[in-house]
């Protein structure tokens, strides 16, 4: 972290990082959009029309990556309770016949015309606020049992049970993570939270044995060999992908994969085209770009301020990389198989405004800390 000097008053600043961090962000977006043309070659309404859709998705995440990077972080914090209920309403609404959108035997949409918002998204940045909220207001408890351990747990409770009617069990399992970790950080008792995390992985792994949807997923996965034609086929044909692609591709818009062969290539399984056409070391520049992200937030969340900014930063760090973890680890043959999106690539609306508003979190923080202790230099 550098320091500047104003009249003898040492402000500290990260200007470098949250430029840095920015620019990432924007370079996997539009990087994002040239295979998205790609990979949607195969699709009904065609490539042109969902490029045009992401584009303006797109401007829609930039604005809300201004307002994340603007808004003051005490408005945020007043407001955290406002946005948790919010997203709990949303989260309500969209179970309720004729008001959700059922898709694939999935309800998880609002519908506003032709716009479709995935309401468990938006439910990410309501959980990260009200957790960061209550914990920083309850510092000198997080110890106990009541505030610092069951009403966080009730807070992340809330979300994922929601979400997981729905049912969408990757979602659930990513903010049931993002909710735990931001616990263990802000010094929760590990007597409370070890056990709790270990029957939370039991009663979801459960979940997934009685659902014989899942459980096919995850058989198959075990043994993709036998399953070529059933449940693992999504996942052999990302496979095939990646080995056509090998280590420089076979050349932008020369895949042969999204062309009706690999489901989902434009949303869940990008990472395969990107892999078929581009190689490996394009694949492997942006999971060093991830890389970069994560390592630069951490080493200057070491000297957050406030408790508050600490866990508002991680709690943003963690919902965008543990979901790029997840989408390149399911792509790679390294987990079984769950639909989620890949973030700033992928296609899919609801996710990149998203990802852009924690990464306006991000910035914001990084930006606060810029700012002198006092508002102005006086002769002492």
């Amino acid at each position: 972290m550098n320091e500047g000097n104003t009249g003898g008053l040492k402000v500290r600043t990260n200007a470098s990082s949250w430029v840095l961090i920015t620019a990432i962000a924007f370079v996997l977006t539009l990087f994002g959009l040239v295979m998205l043309f790609s990979a949607a070659q195969s699709v009904f309404h065609g490539a042109y029309v969902m490029l045009a859709k992401q584009a303006v998705w797109t401007v829609l995440a930039f604005i809300g990556f201004l307002v994340a990077a603007r808004v003051p972080l005490d408005m945020l914090r007043r407001y955290s309770w406002v946005l948790y209920g919010v997203s709990l309403l949303g989260l309500i609404l969209i179970l309720i016949p004729g008001i959700g959108v059922k898709v694939n035997g999935a309800q998880r949409w609002l519908g506003f015309g032709p716009v479709r918002l995935q309401v468990s998204e938006f439910a990410k940045i309501g959980l990260v606020l009200a957790m960061a909220h209550f914990m920083s207001s309850h510092q000198r408890e997080i110890k106990t049992f009541l505030k610092g351990f069951l009403v966080p747990c009730c807070l992340i409770g809330g979300v994922c049970g929601l979400v997981m009617l729905q049912p969408d069990f990757g979602t659930t399992l990513l903010i049931a993570t993002v909710g735990l970790i931001m616990l263990y950080q802000a010094g929760a008792n590990l007597y409370y939270l070890v056990p709790s995390a270990t029957l939370g992985a039991g009663a979801f792994s459960a979940l997934v044995y009685l659902d014989p949807v899942r459980l096919r997923r995850v058989t198959a996965f075990l043994d993709v060999e036998a399953n070529l034609n059933d449940g693992a086929y999504q996942l052999w044909q990302g496979i095939l992908a990646f080995g056509a692609g090998g280590m420089n591709g076979v050349g932008l818009g020369r895949g042969r994969q999204q062309l009706s062969f690999l489901p989902e290539a434009h949303t869940d399984f990008i990472f395969a085209v990107i892999g078929e056409e581009l190689g490996l070391l394009c694949t492997g520049g942006v999971v060093l770009l991830f890389l970069v992200v994560f390592l630069v937030v951490s080493w200057h969340a070491r000297n957050a301020p406030r408790l508050f900014d600490f866990l508002l930063l991680q709690g943003s760090l963690m919902a965008i990389t543990l979901q790029a973890l997840i989408n390149v680890g399911v792509v790679t043959g390294c987990l079984p198989t769950k639909g989620m999106s890949l973030p700033f690539i992928s296609y899919g609306g609801s996710n990149l405004v998203v990802v852009f508003c924690f990464v306006g979190f991000i910035v914001n923080v990084l930006r606060s800390w810029n700012r002198p202790t006092l508002p102005t230099v006086r002769e002492i």
